[in-house]
């Protein structure tokens, strides 16, 4: 499935099968999970990086052919695309564990075809192994929504009340590794809507509200998963001082004004910036220990327009995965 122009339906076409070039290996997909991602790249909220990019970056499949001198990946084995698909592997951030801020780096789903299609082509260095225990179609999510779900989990610290704005599929795994971890999980939602609400409580959520409200007690951290800049000062309402609230999209719109004193107090606001390997190792090999449950509906390839249609109109429980 290709996107020819932002804003545009992504169109079916036969291409040849790719050939793996040096480093890198070619995989057969058997499932890409539809992420909010990929629909600010398609509705042009991402800048274009090239014409007819093929989307998606939650990726499970099987290697089916090696590039010159991949030594680290057979044929067969089961692995996961994630969204950050390259660095440059010299900079500063690179060489300090920080490559998920390289200047160089390329994403797959965006700078490289990515998952909505039947073979994928990847660097062999990018490629995570997926744990026992999923099927390809459950294991789609954790290659996105449960990265960044985790590495949003970190950087709001020890906090033990922790709210989840936007429930969707990063928050409904990062409530329960939250739950793993002893916290207390407050879930906010689009004003009214019940379904999603019923959905976080039956994830562990002490509470679960509309957006509009407030939460029973004061919180000590917020992650925002929904791309609504207004999220932030009403997030930053419900945090006690010392708070921190974690905007873990690579895309919102713009954050409007608040008073001084909701910030006062040290409360804290930070991104979330795409995700390193190593995030993905940790949550990985964590995952099944929690053990995080994804819930999924799945669709055939050629359904990815109705897919991402539904994601823009919040009309999702869990995540979607395509399937070849």
């Amino acid at each position: 499935m290709v996107l020819d122009a932002p804003r545009s339906p992504l169109r079916l076409v036969c291409r040849e099968v790719p050939k793996p070039g040096p480093g890198q290996v070619r995989v057969r997909v058997s499932a890409c999970a539809v992420c909010r991602t990929d629909l600010h790249v398609v509705d042009g909220e991402l800048p274009p990086q090239r014409r007819e990019i093929v989307p998606g970056h939650e990726i499970v499949g099987r290697v089916e052919a090696l590039g010159e001198g991949v030594d680290t990946l057979a044929v067969g084995d089961r692995v996961g695309i994630p969204w950050l698909g390259m660095t440059c592997g010299r900079c500063h951030f690179c060489r300090t564990g920080r490559e998920n801020l390289c200047a160089e780096a390329r994403f797959t789903g965006w700078h490289l075809d990515g998952g909505y299609a039947e073979h994928a082509v990847a660097d062999a260095r990018f490629c995570l192994p997926i744990p026992d225990g999923y099927t390809d179609v459950e294991a789609a999510p954790l290659l996105c929504a449960g990265l960044i779900g985790h590495r949003a989990l970190r950087m709001a610290g020890e906090a033990r009340r922790l709210g989840l704005w936007g429930f969707g599929a990063a928050a409904h795994i990062v409530a329960q590794e939250a739950r793993h971890e002893g916290r207390e999980v407050f879930a906010f939602t689009r004003p009214g809507d019940r379904e999603a609400q019923d959905f976080a409580r039956s994830l562990g959520a002490v509470w679960a509200g509309g957006s509009d409200e407030s939460p029973p007690v004061p919180l000590d951290a917020a992650i925002i998963f929904a791309p609504v800049g207004a999220l932030v000062p009403a997030a930053l309402k419900t945090v006690e001082r010392g708070g921190v609230v974690v905007c873990a999209g690579i895309h919102m719109s713009d954050i409007p004004g608040f008073p001084y004193a909701d910030l006062w107090g040290e409360r804290v606001i930070r991104s979330v910036a795409n995700l390193t390997r190593a995030d993905g190792i940790e949550f990985l090999r964590l995952a099944p220990r929690v053990p995080v449950r994804t819930t999924v509906e799945t669709l055939p390839l050629e359904a990815a327009n109705e897919a991402l249609a539904r994601l823009r109109a919040g009309a999702v429980s869990g995540a979607l995965v395509l399937v070849p």
